[in-house]
């Protein structure tokens, strides 16, 4: 009896000293933040983007929403951003979010822009750990000079 408990505990304990080590692998969460200086409502050729802009990542559980996982980041010179995550969020909603910019002439939220989805599992057929999350942006108080020739590329039908 006692080598057959002895022979359970043997070939369980490998098992969870393995669930207990950290991820080797982190998911590398990346995105960009941008300033629409046309207020297009979206990224043109006169978007810049925006260094030192704070996003934070946040998962919250599918059945209770409540909140499990927040960490913060900020933007590089190139408005890039990266936040290491370690741990597997498979059942739960994951949102990178605009917190605040760093420039007060483009600080207002763009509607619809303010938020990503990334999806943070090793279940779902990705083979990658890195996760791409959409660019999102900050408005402009008022569109810059040269904005309308850059709109009028946009339109659909010739006035």
């Amino acid at each position: 009896m006692s080598k057959a408990v002895l022979l359970v505990v043997l070939c369980f304990l490998p098992v969870l000293a393995i669930a207990a080590r950290p991820n080797k692998n982190p998911f590398v969460v990346q995105g960009r933040v941008y300033c629409d200086n046309c207020l297009a409502g979206f990224e043109t050729p006169a978007s810049t983007y925006i260094h030192g802009a704070v996003v934070r990542l946040e998962c919250k559980d599918r059945r209770t929403m409540e909140l499990t996982y927040s960490h913060e980041a900020r933007t590089d010179s190139t408005g890039s951003y990266k936040i290491l995550v370690n741990e597997d969020h498979d059942d739960q909603f994951c949102d990178a979010m605009l917190v605040r910019s760093s420039q007060l002439r483009c600080s207002t939220v763009s509607p619809g822009h303010d938020r990503a989805r990334v999806t943070l599992t090793r279940f779902n057929g990705i083979a990658s750990d890195d996760r791409f999350a959409n660019n999102m942006g900050f408005l402009r108080d008022a569109a810059m000079p040269g904005c309308a020739d850059i709109m009028k590329q946009y339109q659909e039908t010739e006035d």
